[in-house]
């Protein structure tokens, strides 16, 4: 073979690069060390709830002896020990623990912790017949369960601006956010809540979105555009994930989201010289690395 040649064939090869900010966020990062760090010295340990919303991470722990329980399992269990993941609980549950005898393992994030006080705070000083306490998030995300737990199943969740209908604007409204929404978004709900509250009333918000999290967007949109191909490795259940999914297919129209290495189509490849591969805050690196190493079979 002709030396010119056999260098272009072997030296210009596809560009493979993982997005280095992409991965697990600090709270789950956290839950994950305490359920390891417990396994250490057990074969046993439940988790309320999948730890964290990617099927082959919890599969990863699930071999390590983790047990991941539903609310339901939880009124049965005694004298155990039970993991609470990033995503926090509602008082009932700590009080049912409690009752049950099981030894609580926290890894509440401390940003949702945080979110949590407030929201207790200002509901138990607050007129309740004269004031709202109104969640923006996911109805029936793990975490908003949890805040709305601390206002005893009052608070309202909105999920878009259609939403607001079923809010009074003749009486003062507290808004807060689920700490993984859009700060896009929740802008536009304070605009749209003050465009329409009647004139006095009070209306508090509290931007309680995680930059943690929210910062990602600016960064993956950057990724995302400077590659041909984008490969998004998530779970189906991440919330996170479908966010950032979504930014990415607007900076890049060629993205696909994938599971695993076995979701990947070659035909995908034809004509790429450069794959970026990314994820959400509930995307292990190992994850991302094997969807790596499967690309370079075809580089």
């Amino acid at each position: 073979m002709n030396f010119i040649l056999f260098l272009q064939k072997n030296l210009l090869m596809r560009i493979i690069e993982i997005d280095q900010a992409s991965g697990f966020c600090f709270g789950v990062v956290n839950a994950i060390q305490n359920a390891e760090k417990e396994l250490e010295n057990s074969s046993e340990l439940y988790c309320l709830g999948d730890i964290v919303h990617n099927s082959r991470e919890v599969n990863r722990l699930k071999n390590k002896g983790l047990q991941t329980i539903t609310h339901s399992d939880l009124q049965a269990i005694h004298r155990k020990k039970v993991l609470l993941r990033a995503h926090g609980e509602p008082p009932s549950t700590y009080e049912l623990a409690d009752r049950n005898d099981i030894t609580i393992i926290d890894a509440t994030c401390p940003v949702v912790l945080q979110l949590q006080r407030k929201i207790r705070k200002i509901y138990q000083s607050s007129d309740r017949e004269q004031s709202q306490i109104v969640i923006f998030g996911k109805i029936g995300h793990a975490e908003v369960n949890g805040l709305v737990g601390q206002t005893e199943g009052k608070a309202l969740v909105i999920e878009k601006k259609t939403d607001l209908d079923q809010l009074n604007f003749t009486k003062t409204i507290y808004l807060f956010s689920q700490t993984t929404m859009s700060v896009n978004d929740f802008k536009e709900i304070v605009q749209e809540i003050q465009s329409r509250i009647r004139k006095g009333v009070e209306f508090h918000y509290f931007d309680t979105i995680c930059r943690q999290v929210a910062n990602r967007i600016p960064n993956i949109k950057k990724f995302a555009a400077e590659h041909d191909l984008v490969l998004f490795v998530a779970g189906k259940k991440s919330s996170n994930g479908k966010v950032l999914l979504e930014e990415c297919k607007k900076a890049n129209a060629n993205t696909h989201l994938i599971s695993g290495t076995e979701d990947i189509y070659p035909e995908w490849l034809q004509g790429v010289d450069s794959v970026g591969i990314c994820g959400a805050t509930s995307t292990p690196k190992w994850l991302m690395e094997d969807v790596k190493l499967s690309l370079s079979r075809y580089a």
